[in-house]
């Protein structure tokens, strides 16, 4: 013991031999990039409802894509997310306060039958990949996605609207680099002449999830327009993972807020999409307009299912920082056992939750960290391995039901 004892007396000394619990973290925290004609640049803000961004990045008019997609994350279920605005050319909340009055008095002084000028300039229509892929220059000299690197709870990353094939390869890889963190893109609005038998797709990842088509919102200077759904999806996501857990893949809910969709997909023809890993929004009907999709566009078996991956980069990150107190811990048998408690406690949680198969929780995870994952050699190095094997649930894709008939029975 450190403590000397010189003379006689009784001595209290507190012993640390409880647990330390691991906390699962969150799963629904999102990042939109995109362009708006007000607000801050290449800063990533932190807005918890629609009126906060409203108050920093103004309303519809002045953005293209990303106010629709910020008020359809929030109107979904979303409750916090980062903003990073990339339009070149922006001005303060107060500026466009003051554009705003004066247009209004235009509009009012301007002779019967005369159109009433424009609302402030949103984005414009021509993108350059540049402003969202960014440039990392170090703190306080990043640009694009890279604003985004030192958050660490984003999970979700979207650039709305965004369906060139450079942003949305920096979208995924962002997401890949960053290790716990998802993709929701956006396919583009208009199909090509050869419909969706030539639909092109981002490249392969299990970091990513592709929806078509794009949806029908109101918009008070437009009217009816059409607008990106990943903003939408997000919301729904948040929405899952708030009322059922990670483990449910965000599928067979409804989009709030949408009036009608660009396309209408048949069933015909997302059989010819689903294996592709494009993931549809249709309308059902009297059951409103549905997300009816939930794969990744990874073509490996095991990260097919959206919520599979998001459950799998939970619990890696849940435990990475739970157990960040065992790095320069004696690496013996005391700390293998306690790392093996530490984590046999969280995934019974994660077990008793519903996230995982099996009858028993012996039959849905394993624990190992003792001698054999960790010999001499391996100790010597300074290391210590712990191995955790995990059962997902995954989602019933295909409800079958296999009805015959049956010869009656006389009494």
């Amino acid at each position: 013991m450190a403590t000397s004892y010189l003379s006689p007396g009784v001595y209290i000394e507190e012993v640390d031999r409880g647990t330390k619990p691991i906390e699962a973290v969150g799963t629904s925290t999102a990042a939109f990039i995109g362009e708006s004609s007000v607000g801050p640049t290449n800063e990533a803000v932190l807005v918890t409802n629609w009126a906060q961004y409203t108050r920093t990045f103004g309303d519809f008019a002045h953005s293209t894509h990303l106010s629709h997609a910020v008020y359809g994350f929030f109107n979904n279920g979303g409750t916090k997310a980062f903003i990073c605005n990339v339009s070149p050319k922006t001005m303060t909340p107060e500026q466009a306060a003051k554009e705003a009055e004066k247009k209004e008095s235009e509009a009012k002084a301007a002779p019967a039958g005369k159109a009433a000028p424009a609302a402030a300039p949103a984005a414009a229509a021509g993108v350059n990949p540049a402003l969202f892929i960014g440039k990392d220059e170090g703190p306080g000299r990043r640009t694009g996605l890279n604003v985004f690197n030192d958050i660490s709870e984003i999970s979700l990353v979207m650039a709305p609207g965004q369906s060139e094939p450079a942003i949305q390869d920096a979208v995924i890889s962002h997401c890949e680099n960053n290790k716990y963190r998802f993709a929701i893109l956006d396919a583009a609005e208009e199909l090509g002449k050869d419909g969706i038998a030539k639909m092109p797709k981002p490249r392969d990842s299990q970091y990513a999830a592709y929806y078509f088509p794009w949806i029908q919102v109101y918009d008070p200077e437009k009217g009816n327009i059409f607008v990106p759904p990943s903003g939408h999806m997000a919301g729904i996501y948040a929405r899952s993972d708030s009322e059922r857990g990670v483990h449910k893949a965000p599928a067979n809910e409804i989009v709030r807020g949408a009036l009608g969709l660009r396309y209408n997909i048949t069933r015909p023809e997302q059989d010819f999409l689903n294996p592709r890993g494009i993931n549809c929004i249709r309308n059902m009907g009297d059951r409103g307009i549905r997300v009816w999709g939930a794969r990744t566009i990874s073509s490996d078996p095991s990260w097919r299912y959206i919520n599979v991956r998001r459950l799998f980069l939970m619990i890696e990150q849940s435990i990475e920082i739970g157990t960040q107190w065992v790095v320069f811990e004696p690496n013996s048998e005391t700390l293998w056992k306690r790392v093996t408690r530490d984590i046999t406690a969280f995934l019974l949680r994660i077990y008793n939750s519903g996230a995982l198969m099996g009858k028993t929780p012996e039959e849905a995870f394993f624990v190992k960290c003792d001698a054999e994952t960790n010999p001499p050699e391996v100790v010597d190095a300074g290391q210590m391995v712990c191995e955790i094997g995990i059962s997902p649930v995954k989602p019933a894709e295909f409800v079958i039901f296999r009805i015959g008939q049956m010869a009656g029975q006389a009494k």
